[in-house]
């Protein structure tokens, strides 16, 4: 009788959640919010405030549909099957559009340490081609592989950021003068901006809800990593951001092209910047590997409820959804080679933005899902409403560049929809 495989365990889930949110981008994000000045705070408590909302909802969706899917799971349940399919597309779209982007980050923080990677021809391409089938590889290998990966990466992610913060309160407390602010009008378009670019840090909020159906004790476990999940990780980006607010002239910072080795650098001497690029390198290879994870689960849920194709609903001898992450990796190679013959910085925004905006209604649909799912949940709907008008606002956020491509890669799924709702009436008429 074979064995059926151990499941994800809290820590797991927890180092997913937190390993999938806290990417590579925040050692260079407090060079972008710089110029912002106090309104960079004010966009974190915004969007830390959203993020929370979210993952409340999340959390309590979680354990009332603790099987896999997520969002998918959610909106099925609430308003059937094309509303269900067009959110699991669209986030899938985001997953392993997204995921190109972060394949570049790897490498691109991989040839500040190594130059010769960035300076032979094609290197870069191979290299993050080679990332992606990697971290597929140890996911087709077990869903215990893949959680026992992130613990360890998510933990190393975490150092050189928690030491940033532990300096900056050393400075506070031993009366270190604070560093003037830059004169920038406090506006409610700055604050904005700042949150439109700061909700990027908290993609992957939902990632626990996504592989509920293999966690151990999903019911209890699900709801918990997502909640502690997205508290921590707001507690780290709010504090890396006071610490440059306070002790890093905006001007310095804005010009740095790795701030958080710059912010160590002053204390610690040193060639900071390969350090934290090594250590900005585990990051983003970590936050790759947690969402090619849910990259593969999210087709398999489509094709086990009925609206993909059921060539994707088998599981490999491992119990993990092989056909799935072959597919969705086939893809992500194509867009990692995509993001190299465009150039890596302008495309990797541009990805990041058009994935963004095409999740955006996966994110929409499960606050609608727990409001019609849950009406007697009064507090619960509120929150909800309060989660959906921030992604309504955080997307208009994305500029109506990203927001119309993005809709196009969702229309780019009904096709596909109606197609499998063809053949099963075909089949059930034959």
């Amino acid at each position: 009788m074979n064995q059926q495989p151990r499941g994800l365990n809290f820590w797991m889930v927890l180092a997913l959640c937190v390993g999938n949110m806290v990417g590579s981008g925040i050692y260079l994000l407090p060079s972008t919010l710089a110029p912002l000045g106090t309104n960079q705070l004010l966009g974190w408590m915004v969007t830390i405030a959203g993020a929370t909302a979210m993952a409340a909802v999340f959390a309590r969706m979680g354990a009332r549909l603790p099987g896999s899917g997520g969002p998918y799971a959610y909106a099925s349940a609430a308003f059937g099957p094309f509303a269900g399919f067009v959110t699991a597309w669209s986030y899938w779209v985001l997953l392993w559009s997204g995921n190109g982007a972060i394949a570049v980050a790897v490498v691109s923080n991989l040839s500040l340490v190594v130059p010769w990677i960035g300076k032979t021809p094609g290197m870069p391409a191979i290299l993050a081609v080679a990332c992606v089938w990697a971290m597929t590889l140890i996911n087709i290998r077990g869903v215990r592989a893949a959680g026992a990966f992130s613990v360890v990466t998510t933990a190393l992610k975490l150092l050189p950021l928690v030491l940033l913060i532990v300096l900056a309160l050393w400075f506070a407390a031993s009366g270190t003068p604070r560093v003037p602010p830059p004169q920038v009008s406090i506006a409610p378009g700055a604050i904005a901006a700042a949150a439109g670019l700061t909700f990027w840090g908290f993609l992957g909020l939902e990632s626990a809800t996504v592989p509920a159906g293999r966690v151990e004790n999903a019911a209890r476990v699900v709801p918990l990593a997502t909640l502690i999940g997205v508290v921590l990780t707001g507690a780290v980006y709010f504090g890396i951001s006071l610490a440059f607010w306070a002790y890093m002239p905006a001007d310095q910072a804005a010009a740095s092209p790795a701030p958080v080795a710059d912010f160590l650098g002053r204390t610690f001497g040193g060639n900071m910047a390969s350090v934290v690029a090594v250590f900005a390198a585990i990051s983003a290879f970590g936050t790759l590997n947690g969402f090619i994870l849910l990259q593969g689960e999210m087709p398999q849920a489509m094709a086990r409820g009925g609206v993909f194709p059921m060539w994707f609903a088998a599981d490999g001898k491992r119990g993990t959804p092989v056909r799935a992450h072959v597919v969705s990796s086939l893809l992500l190679t194509s867009v990692t080679l995509l993001n190299y013959g465009r150039g890596l910085g302008d495309l990797f925004q541009f990805i990041a933005s058009v994935s963004l905006a095409a999740g955006m209604l996966a994110y929409f649909m499960s606050m609608m899902a727990a409001i019609r799912l849950l009406p007697q949940e009064r507090g619960l709907t509120v929150i909800a409403l309060g989660g959906a008008a921030f992604i309504g606002w955080a997307t208009w956020g994305l500029g109506a560049s990203a927001v119309s491509y993005g809709l196009g890669l969702v229309a780019a799924g009904v096709p596909v929809y109606l197609a499998v709702r063809r053949g099963q009436r075909e089949t059930a008429l034959a």
